[in-house]
């Protein structure tokens, strides 16, 4: 039981690790670790520094924390069940995008790789998952779309959005009412002073509306330069996409 319990934390360490610094590799401290594992820094600190030494993870002191080649290909497993299974659940399972996080979390540690392999076929090896994550590919290659936060947009630029944080469930919620979902298109039409809101219009197929988006909101969308487009099982669904993992090349 403590070995399993070992196992667990060793996998929940290493997926944190990938995914502070998915998007912003600046973000891949110990602190930023222990605030997404919710742990205290001595603890991250710890285990940090045992995963230094079985060769899964690079961290000077003070230091940003790397994966290794081998720490990362672990890493892309973790993510990979877990953004499958939140695929799943929405999918198979009729839950809301805002439901399945935690319920993932217990779940990635549950399920045997002969489930996930069935999930994975029954939903038709997805690319990505309800937020716009991209689910590893069972080779363990990650296709990632370049993106921007939509805070580096300037006035009257704009894109496609390719990622919504997934942190704040009520804040889901809130998009899902606004018809702020994986690709609508998104132009920056105005900012208000002095750090005010940022206004938007949201084009979809049934027209257009215009919203005022608080920090907390501008910060968990990511825009891209396009919208996806179909590709053949484990290939690129953006025409700018950065691969991620130890066979990519």
């Amino acid at each position: 039981m403590a070995n399993r319990r070992n196992v667990v934390a060793v996998e929940d360490c290493l997926k944190a690790i990938y995914s502070v610094g998915e998007w912003d590799e600046s973000a891949r401290t110990v602190g930023d670790i222990a605030a997404r594992l919710r742990a205290s820094t001595s603890s991250v600190s710890e285990m940090v520094k045992r995963l230094t030494d079985d060769g899964l993870v690079e961290h000077e002191r003070y230091g940003h924390v790397d994966l290794t080649e081998t720490g990362l290909a672990r890493a892309l497993q973790m993510v990979r069940r877990h953004r499958l299974i939140e695929t799943y659940l929405v999918t198979a399972l009729d839950y809301g995008w805002d439901e399945v996080h935690d319920e993932a979390e217990v779940l990635e540690h549950a399920i045997s790789d002969l489930m996930l392999d069935r999930m994975d076929r029954r939903l038709g090896q997805p690319w990505r998952d309800p937020h716009g994550d991209a689910i590893p590919t069972s080779e363990g290659v990650l296709h990632r779309p370049v993106a921007r936060p939509l805070g580096e947009l300037a006035e009257d630029e704009g894109g496609h959005v390719v990622r919504i944080d997934d942190d704040d469930p009520e804040l889901l919620r809130w998009f899902a009412e606004h018809g702020l979902v994986l690709d609508v298109g998104l132009t920056v039409t105005g900012r208000k002073p002095f750090g005010g809101a940022t206004e938007v219009r949201v084009d979809t197929a049934d027209g257009s509306t215009t919203l005022d988006l608080g920090l907390q909101a501008v910060a968990a969308l990511w825009i891209g330069p396009t919208p996806p487009v179909d590709a053949t099982s484990g290939g690129c669904h953006y025409a700018a996409c950065e691969h991620v993992g130890p066979e990519s090349s």
